[in-house]
């Protein structure tokens, strides 16, 4: 059995607690399919070549689903779960790029916008990407799963939801 690693961010600290089990499947829609692997409480994302966190930040992975509150952060308490996640979790962990969660969007989806069978429990929210957006360079690009759009115009410290990736080749070093 190999250890999985679940973040929990609570009252501004990072948790990290440990479930057993491993689950390795190919998932997704049709077209997507060979796109994602499921592993556990990541999900390896072959087009872009990053790992994804399953929950939000905020959530815990119990093996099945992802439960708890979704935390909705600004870009000052991102670079703090950032830290946090690195240490507890190891790689480089990241927001997004806009093309990378606007890649998570599934407009044929009912209700929210994303497959929940591999990111369970998504918020019909606005997730944050790290890009500031070029045309007004005090707005930060978000996507948000209830209507699958992109929009530019949040201030970094407004508070959104989050979603974590790290780039695969250098979380295959760790």
């Amino acid at each position: 059995m190999v250890p999985k690693m679940i973040l929990l961010l609570k009252k501004g600290l990072l948790a990290v607690a440990t479930v057993t089990a491993v689950a390795m499947a190919m998932i997704g829609h049709p077209a997507h399919a060979r796109d994602y692997i499921i592993r556990d409480h990541l999900v390896i994302d072959l087009r872009f070549g990053v790992e994804w966190l399953r929950c939000s930040v905020g959530q815990v992975w119990d093996g099945e689903a992802c439960h708890g509150d979704i935390r909705e952060l600004n870009h000052d308490e991102i670079k703090q779960a950032i830290t946090m996640a690195d240490e507890q979790l190891g790689g480089k962990w990241r927001l997004p790029s806009r093309k990378e969660l606007e890649a998570l969007v599934c407009e044929a989806c009912p209700g929210v916008k994303i497959d929940t069978k591999v990111f369970p429990n998504t918020d019909n929210a606005p997730y944050w990407t790290g890009e500031v957006n070029a045309y007004a360079k005090r707005h930060v690009w978000s996507v948000n799963f209830f209507t699958g759009h992109t929009y530019g115009r949040f201030f970094p410290n407004q508070r959104l939801a989050v979603r974590l990736v790290r780039d695969r080749t250098k979380a295959l070093s760790n």
